[in-house]
């Protein structure tokens, strides 16, 4: 009998204090257009950073102390502690 050995993502997180970045090495920034699984989505808060939108301010979401908060119309919103693999940037717009 054989057994397949599964392959393991490695995912590396920065120090603490640094700001998350995508798989592809690319910080993750606010307002950042993303796709995750085809779906589209919106960088709303970056704890780390300590930038926030307008609609997601630091008195909702900085109690979380680190990393990213993602708004998906089709999934809502979503905090990120580490990279999700299939989450890649499409398109960078300018913070707030």
């Amino acid at each position: 009998m054989s057994f397949h050995r599964p392959q393991h993502l490695h995912l590396t997180l920065e120090a603490p204090g640094a700001v998350m970045k995508y798989c592809s090495g690319e910080p993750v920034r606010v307002c950042d257009r993303v796709a995750l699984g085809g779906r589209p989505g919106i960088v709303v808060c970056s704890i780390d950073d300590g930038v926030y939108t307008p609609d997601h301010p630091a008195t909702q979401w900085a109690y979380l102390e680190a990393r990213v908060m993602i708004d998906f119309p089709d999934f809502g919103l979503i905090h990120y502690t580490e990279p999700e693999p299939d989450l890649r940037l499409t398109a960078r717009e300018h913070q707030p």
